[in-house]
């Protein structure tokens, strides 16, 4: 069973490989130039997909084709070139160009999921009997395109976690000068306020003991994006120890839902090679 549409996977897959320096099929210091043949990086990635995807352990995915231990190599080594940052900035820059990011509408809102082997950004989940848990600290446009995110232990509140996920709004070049964030109950306080004056932001911010429902305000699309995020499982059961490991997997979840979206939106007003039959 395929983990993405191959309309979905083909782009990705050819924006990935650009991104890939080249290796030599055999290794080259092998001193009888017999060593095993490299196993092809399509391969990987594509197992890659399917770990996000499906949230399987990495033995349950290996078969002849590729072993656990070629994944994980190959993973950690495409973190260490920094591909997967590479293809999530990449894609954002293709929507933004096409489509056009919403930035003068933003919002943030932290969401809570399982983290059962504990790690570095893992902490006692208040939602879930003291169990460990990850919380992530999410920043979307206005249409719900992820902008970035801050990880932490579910036992962090939303409101210090602000500052650092708005730091995100930097790697996106050129700003509106009015910009707008939405954000829940939970950063209703002066230190929010100040904080968003401080860096020039409108703050539009849900009021404690005041009942709303989530489509009065532009949070709903952050909240759908959180819902994007969750239906892959590698993310909303995360086994992974290592920060840099998760923000791996998030990067490519991100990549993922952006070209989705890019695909989707750009259906009817575009005609490209390998365009789906009918509108994702």
């Amino acid at each position: 069973m395929p983990a993405l549409p191959s309309w979905l996977t083909e782009p990705l897959w050819d924006q990935f490989a650009a991104l890939l320096p080249e290796r030599p099929e055999y290794h080259p210091d092998h001193p009888l130039g017999c060593h095993r043949r490299r196993i092809s990086d399509r391969i990987v990635f594509d197992k890659m997909l399917q770990l996000l995807r499906f949230g399987c352990s990495y033995e349950a995915i290996a078969d002849t084709t590729c072993s656990a231990t070629t994944i994980r190599s190959r993973r950690d080594e495409w973190i260490r070139q920094g591909v997967f940052a590479q293809l999530k900035q990449i894609a954002l820059d293709a929507y933004d160009r096409i489509v056009g990011l919403v930035l003068n509408q933003i919002a943030v809102d932290g969401s809570i999921t399982k983290a059962p082997g504990g790690g570095e950004v893992a902490g006692r989940s208040p939602v879930d009997r003291g169990k460990q848990g990850l919380k992530r600290s999410g920043m979307t446009d206005g249409y719900g395109i992820p902008l970035g995110r801050v990880l932490a232990g579910a036992n962090r509140h939303d409101s210090p976690l602000l500052a650092p996920t708005l730091d995100r709004l930097n790697d996106l070049g050129p700003l509106p000068d009015d910009i707008t964030v939405h954000l829940d109950a939970g950063y209703d306080s002066d230190k929010t306020r100040t904080l968003l004056n401080e860096r020039g932001l409108h703050g539009r911010i849900a009021h404690k003991g005041e009942k709303a429902p989530i489509q009065a305000s532009q949070r709903w699309h952050v909240e759908r994006t959180h819902a994007w995020q969750n239906a892959f499982h590698r993310l909303a059961r995360c086994y992974e120890r290592r920060a840099i490991v998760i923000d791996a997997f998030f990067d490519l979840a991100d990549t993922i839902i952006t070209v989705r979206s890019l695909i989707r939106r750009t259906w009817t007003t575009h005609r490209w090679g390998g365009r789906p039959n009918r509108r994702p």
